[in-house]
């Protein structure tokens, strides 16, 4: 995987975007705390885990679904290729107004991951190799959990692969013990990675694979 270097004028403009971005997504905690999930957005140290381990070379549809500010997806842009396909799912309306401003062309659609495979027809899309999360999955209930991990699971193409992220206290939570697990019916093979220190909270990255053989 080569080393990406950023121009200085594309770290401004990110660190800018940060720096916008912890406000809003304070704001947001504050009135819906179980649906953001956190206080900050996630850390570059995050995101790159949550992106550099997979074969972009592969990958010709991609969706990100809680996409929030947008953390994860210019770490997406600057890894596939210019032919693949891509769009977004946001729920909360705030997240994704901010999102849009970030990332105009990105197409971006407000509302529930359940409805992934609704949109993948209307984007044209048979079905995606790679799904980027950044859903609260230790703050869903059972139900949730599971109906979203359906809905994830009915679009992937057979080699597809899965990255989401646990918060390192949500790990010890009943809801996220319960999610680790569940994603060992819907994947044939699950890892999980170092833990991020720098983000806040600390994290750790689950990498699924639809065949075991990614």
């Amino acid at each position: 995987m080569p080393i990406l270097i950023e121009r200085p004028a594309l770290a401004s403009r990110r660190k800018a975007m940060r720096v916008r971005d912890c406000a809003a997504f304070f704001m947001e905690f504050l009135s819906n705390p179980a649906g953001i999930g956190a206080v900050v957005p996630s850390s570059r140290n995050l995101a790159r885990k949550m992106i550099e381990w997979i074969d972009w070379t592969q990958v010709r549809a991609v969706v990100e679904c809680g996409a929030g500010t947008g953390v994860f997806t210019g770490y997406i842009l600057d890894h596939m290729k210019p032919n693949t396909r891509f769009f977004a799912i946001e729920l909360n309306a705030s997240m994704a107004g901010v999102f849009s401003e970030h990332y105009p062309t990105v197409t971006l659609y407000q509302g529930s991951v359940t409805n992934v495979r609704r949109l993948c027809d209307r984007e044209g899309i048979e079905s995606v190799d790679v799904i980027i999360s950044g859903l609260p999955w230790a703050s869903f209930a059972r139900p949730d959990q599971e109906q979203c991990l359906e809905a994830l699971a009915s679009v992937f193409s057979p080699q597809g692969s899965f990255a989401t992220f646990a918060y390192l206290h949500g790990l010890y939570l009943a809801a996220g013990r319960r999610f680790g697990r569940m994603l060992s019916t819907h994947f044939e093979k699950v890892e999980r990675s170092t833990i991020s220190w720098h983000n806040l909270p600390p994290a750790v990255v689950y990498r699924c694979w639809r065949s075991s053989g990614g």
